[in-house]
């Protein structure tokens, strides 16, 4: 057991350490001196829109292998990072995690579930931990094998800055002061475009009236790492300029950084290296697989699944004819089988400049279009490029089937609710594999919201119905996001909805004759539409949406440590000169959206219910809407003063909803009375307020007050000698525009000045209610 106490020392910020054997001798006590309370170390720096940036470290969170708290304004967030001592067994890539929280407490809340406390994790903050993650993983070093963990906690919120961009920042903070040997730091901004003016750092308000969201994240030497973003077409220049001033500005936060890593000053871990001489095991894996693998890569008649079990097959001969098979050296002739794949596959395109699918450098894979594919759907389309292929389906609903966001995401990224979403869908049979359906990774929320974004600026804005789209892929060899956003292109011109323009989205790719560590690229090739294979052996995942204007949804990763502007610029008008081809394949297909309406379309139309006949519309507790839901499915729901919307899955359903209101309608209908007519109303009930009365048999009793009874004041209506069955005359002032209720008087009758004709309203008069009943 150890004890711990507060030394009675003169220094009373001591911890002593108690043997449990010893603790009674003050001579084997081991003072463990806590930390100063010093504010630490901090640096601040100015940025453009006038907000400042400060970084500080070394009072919060000691425990970890660092920490930083960032602050922009009055929006906080601290970032720690945290590594194991033992090397990961895990050869799948760098062994990193990155997690971003947000604390309703951060912004004055208390979550809404049932737990009040924060379970799970939103869709908003997977999306900006994968920003994280994409902008640290290419910086570290291949041979890095530490198991790491970074989280970013949401302390405050202002409402005016946005966090993401600032946990980019407070993370390349923290691991440039951390032990852990990293090749950063980089710089993160937003690029906002708002009335033909480039923004950096826009606040959460001018983000809404911007037509582009641009997130960017630059290394020292200019070296683009990622960029995030979506833009309301914006043009190509416009996008140009964006990247150029971002990663100017990225260079003072980078600064920054510089000098809190100075004041920090402490030393990196050295990684290890294997010294074991492998020049025998290359050239015994070079010997055997070489002009095979060279044969296999210009084979152009393989696909994905041949290629894949011809490479299977050849790293299978190899292994059987090693004589030593121990696990370890198998592991490692593995190993340099891969990288000398890798190294031929790349060799070859930058040789030859033809690819291992025989296509030259721009060329596309072949392109297949179909809609209407299922006559039930309200949309649908089927998207296949090469071995790629997905299935998009719309579904149309009403409003009140908008997605909901939760009240924390409200307030970070502004959006309240959706009527237009995507979800997309990687089942593990697009590849040719078993696992589970039953949870979404983080994956396939990133590529759902990227082709959402590449969709959502062509949708209009005041659309009455709320727009599903589903994309399931049914194969996959490389950029299934951007094939979605063709096939959701497609599945919503097919559903009729009256989209501004039709969107395509393409891949490209980059080969580079650099290394890790060699950044000076002299000879590289820019490939357009990427297949998978292209993806995994090469250096950028440069994914570009747009319509033939301009752009609409980007995304881009790489695999070096940065990759120069020049290089992002060229891919950018390359990328815009495929979608602009793959747009004009899609509208052979279908080219604008459909006019003439599917028997199965939902329908919304209006109806104006006076505000008198609201509550018989309705009935007791909205009776008849909710008979005419069950009965029907059509929804009714209330829209402004004396207005309803009626929503209907089809023509059909609102025919017979429409027959029901009519019937409600007719039933309720109510003789029309002449404003200053005299009638003769039966009293129904006696109350101490006044007297309940009717005009005719089917109207609802209204009451009549006490102040309209009579000139003199009435306190009961019994005092007139009034009773229940009693007719009286009553003086119509026509309805109530506040209520809509019946504004009738006895008092001004009572004037002998008046001149008062009795009128009654007979059956007659009821049975013929379309002629006005009145008196003069």
């Amino acid at each position: 057991m150890v004890l711990f106490r507060r030394s009675r020392l003169l220094n009373k910020r001591n911890l002593v350490f108690l043997h449990p054997k010893s603790h009674d001798k003050i001579g084997n006590n081991v003072h463990i001196k806590f930390l100063s309370d010093e504010a630490g170390e901090s640096v601040c720096t100015n940025l453009s829109n006038g907000v400042t940036l400060t970084l500080s470290s070394g009072k919060y969170a000691r425990f970890t292998n660092s920490s930083v708290i960032a602050t922009l304004g009055n929006t906080s967030v601290i970032t720690t990072v945290v590594r194991k001592n033992e090397l990961s067994n895990n050869d799948s890539g760098v062994p990193l995690t990155v997690n971003y929280r947000q604390k309703a407490a951060a912004m004055g809340r208390i979550p809404t579930n049932f737990f009040r406390r924060e379970i799970g994790y939103t869709e908003h903050e997977i999306l900006t931990s994968r920003i994280i993650d994409r902008s640290l993983r290419p910086l570290f070093q291949p041979e890095y094998c530490y198991e790491t963990q970074i989280i970013c906690n949401l302390l405050a919120i202002d409402g005016i800055n946005d966090a993401d961009v600032l946990s980019i920042n407070a993370a390349s903070a923290a691991l440039s002061i951390s032990d852990i040997p990293w090749n950063g730091p980089i710089g993160a901004v937003r690029v906002g475009f708002i009335d033909k003016q480039h923004v950096v750092n826009p606040s959460k308000r001018e983000l809404q009236q911007s037509k582009l969201n641009l997130i960017l994240s630059c290394t020292s030497k200019n070296l683009v790492v990622m960029i995030e973003g979506s833009a309301n077409d914006v043009l190509l220049p416009e996008l140009l300029k964006a990247i150029k001033l971002g990663t100017k500005e990225c260079q003072k936060i980078i600064q920054s950084i510089v000098q809190l890593k100075s004041m920090i000053n402490k030393p990196k871990i050295k990684l290890a290296t294997d010294d074991k001489s492998i020049d025998e095991d290359e050239k015994f894996v070079k010997c055997f697989a070489e002009r095979e693998l060279n044969d296999i890569f210009t084979c152009y008649s393989h696909n994905k699944i041949s290629r894949d079990n011809a490479i299977n097959d050849l790293k299978n001969r190899l292994i059987e004819s090693m004589t030593n098979r121990d696990p370890e050296v198998v592991t490692n002739i593995t190993k340099i089988f891969y990288n000398l794949a890798k190294q031929i596959f790349r060799t070859l395109i930058l040789e030859t400049e033809k690819r291992c699918d025989g296509r030259t450098l721009d060329q596309l894979r072949n392109i297949q279009c179909q809609v209407n594919l299922f006559p039930p759907l309200h949309g649908s389309a089927c998207y296949q490029r090469g071995q790629t292929q997905v299935l998009c389906t719309v579904t149309l609903d009403s409003l009140e089937s908008s997605l909901k966001q939760d009240a924390i995401s409200v307030l970070t990224s502004g959006i309240k609710e959706k009527n237009f979403f995507l979800h997309y869908e990687f089942p593990p049979y697009a590849t040719n594999e078993t696992g589970i359906l039953t949870r979404v990774d983080r994956r396939e929320v990133g590529h759902g919201a990227l082709a959402e974004k590449g969709l959502r600026a062509v949708i209009p804005k005041n659309y009455p119905f709320t727009i599903r789209l589903a994309s399931e892929v049914l194969e996959s060899n490389g950029s299934s996001s951007m094939a979605t956003i063709c096939a959701g292109s497609l599945a919503l011109m097919d559903a009729g909805v009256p989209i501004s323009a039709p969107v395509a989205g393409v891949a490209m790719g980059l080969i580079t004759n650099a290394n890790y560590s060699d950044l000076n690229i002299e000879d590289y090739k820019i490939l357009t539409d990427i297949a998978g294979i292209e993806d995994y052996l090469g250096d950028m995942d440069f994914k570009i949406a747009g319509t033939k204007k301009g752009f609409t949804a980007f995304q881009l990763d790489v695999k070096l440590p940065g990759i120069p502007i020049m290089v992002v610029m060229k891919s950018l008008r390359a990328a815009h000169m495929a979608k602009n081809r793959i747009i004009n394949i899609m509208n052979e297909t279908i080219s604008s959206p459909t006019i003439n309406k599917k028997d199965n379309k939902p329908v919304l139309d209006t109806i104006d219910v006076p505000v008198h006949q609201r509550g018989k519309f309705l009935g007791i507790g909205g009776a008849n809407l909710k008979k005419i839901l069950y009965e029907t499915g059509v929804n009714i729901q209330s829209d402004g003063d004396t207005g309803f919307s009626i929503f209907a899955p089809n023509q059909s359903a609102m025919n017979q909803a429409k027959e029901m209101i009519n019937e409600i309608l007719e039933k309720n209908h109510e003789p029309t009375l002449t404003f200053g007519d005299i009638y003769t109303a039966k009293i129904t009930e006696i109350r101490e307020t006044g007297v309940m009365i009717t005009l005719y048999p089917t109207m609802v009793p209204t009451l009549l007050p006490n102040s309209q009874l009579d000139h003199r004041n009435v306190h009961h209506p019994s005092v007139l000698g009034l009773n229940v069955g009693d007719e009286i005359q009553v003086k119509y002032f026509g309805r109530d525009p506040a209520n809509g209720r019946i504004r009738l008087s006895r008092k001004v009758l009572q004037d002998p000045v008046t001149s008062v004709k009795n009128f009654n309203i007979t059956k007659e008069t009821l049975d013929a209610h379309k002629t006005p009943v009145h008196g003069s």
